[in-house]
């Protein structure tokens, strides 16, 4: 009867043991596929526009690193320029939508008023709406308003699309937050502008770190809005920028390659250095207690 108890038990460790392997062979395949676009974009930023289109897989017989030389320094480009475009546009718009994302939230969460039902729907109307839709409303709208081509037309669009998404998360966040908290304050003696700055703000850290790192990612990004209301080559941002490598009969592979790792290396390392606080924000106030 022992043995027959054992045999079973080794049994199910063998199943488990062999169903884990097959797991993670399964997500070491998905990883790789992940992560090879990756190598490929970058040893095939090492060859010359030639060698590219003999071979686009093969690794480079002679790598070089002339095509970052000349993106970096030839000024027709302008890549340099569009960085900066793209991190003052993209800080601005976090800053943004962090502060009015996280006022509207408290607001919302915590005091009832005639036209919150009102404000609650504007703001799940903003998510639910495609974006791309209204690019022909916003196109005309800002060229009568003589909005478009300024240095700070894409923070517009980009801190009204990013509220809703903030302003919920905000919200979700601080319902599950204490009011035995804001009433201890209250009591100690601080003002309603305190509370909320000294004690409300600092708990909500984990989430509004996470509306930070996701919409730096969706403001660095976006392509649609830049290509629609900005025009001069002075005002465009990196994926603006990415359109100058492509030509009508022809285009250098190698270089736009080269252009993007040299665009993707910020955000890429602002991603693995905040992925954490990514996933601590989405999952915080999930659970009650």
């Amino acid at each position: 009867m022992i043995e027959k108890g054992y045999g079973l038990t080794r049994g199910k460790k063998i199943r488990n043991g062999i169903t884990s392997v097959v797991l993670n062979l399964i997500m070491l395949i998905f990883s790789l596929s992940c992560i090879f676009p990756l190598v490929w974009m970058f040893y095939s930023s090492l060859k010359i526009k030639r060698e590219f289109n003999a071979d686009v897989m093969s690794l480079p017989s002679n790598p070089t690193f002339s095509n970052y030389q000349k993106i970096l320094t030839n000024t027709d480009y302008h890549i340099g320029e569009s960085i900066m475009n793209s991190v003052r546009t993209t800080v601005i718009s976090v800053l943004l939508i962090v502060a009015f994302g996280f006022i509207i939230g408290y607001f919302l969460a915590r005091v009832k008023f005639k036209g919150s039902k009102i404000i609650w729907i504007m703001l799940l109307m903003g998510m639910l709406i495609p974006i791309h839709s209204l690019l022909v409303p916003i196109y005309v709208v800002f060229n009568q308003t003589k909005l478009s081509n300024q240095w700070f037309t894409l923070m517009i669009p980009y801190v009204a699309f990013g509220m809703p998404i903030a302003v919920f998360l905000v919200q979700g966040f601080v319902k599950e937050v204490p009011t035995a908290l804001e009433e201890a304050a209250s009591i100690d003696g601080c003002s309603f502008s305190g509370t909320l700055f000294r004690v409300i703000l600092p708990i909500c850290r984990p989430v509004l770190i996470t509306v930070a790192i996701l919409q730096t990612f969706s403001c660095w990004n976006e392509f649609s809005f830049a290509l629609v209301l900005i025009k001069e080559t002075r005002l465009q941002t990196v994926p603006l920028a990415m359109t100058q490598f492509t030509g009508q009969f022809s285009s250098d592979y190698p270089k736009i390659m080269a252009a993007m790792l040299i665009t993707m290396a910020p955000i890429v390392v602002l991603y693995f250095a905040f992925s954490k606080h990514i996933i601590k924000g989405m999952v915080a106030g999930a659970v009650k207690g």
